[in-house]
């Protein structure tokens, strides 16, 4: 019994930590995969998770950004201003 516990002590915050450091690379890197480095017409400036079934990501599109809500249910389009001047730091 005391192996056991023992056992678990150790493998439970092991687990506990590669799950964590799992979501932060994937957060880390979303949509940074099979993409072109070539100019794009749609790009993804900025997300935010408010519920876990609801976010709001700010889309640039031909030099306007739109403020989008997505859910289960689809995509519904919330705001549109014109594109800021980013300085784009290598």
């Amino acid at each position: 019994m005391l192996w056991y516990i023992l056992k678990l002590m150790v493998v439970l915050p092991l687990i506990a930590g590669m799950a964590w450091g799992s979501l932060r690379l994937a957060k880390r890197f979303e949509g940074k995969f099979g993409t072109s480095t070539g100019s794009r017409a749609v790009k993804i400036v900025e997300t935010q998770m408010l519920s876990p079934t609801l976010r709001l990501a700010v889309i640039e599109f031909h030099d306007r950004e739109i403020l989008v809500s997505t859910s289960k249910n689809g995509l519904v389009r919330l705001a549109e201003a014109p594109a800021r001047k980013r300085e784009d730091v290598a």
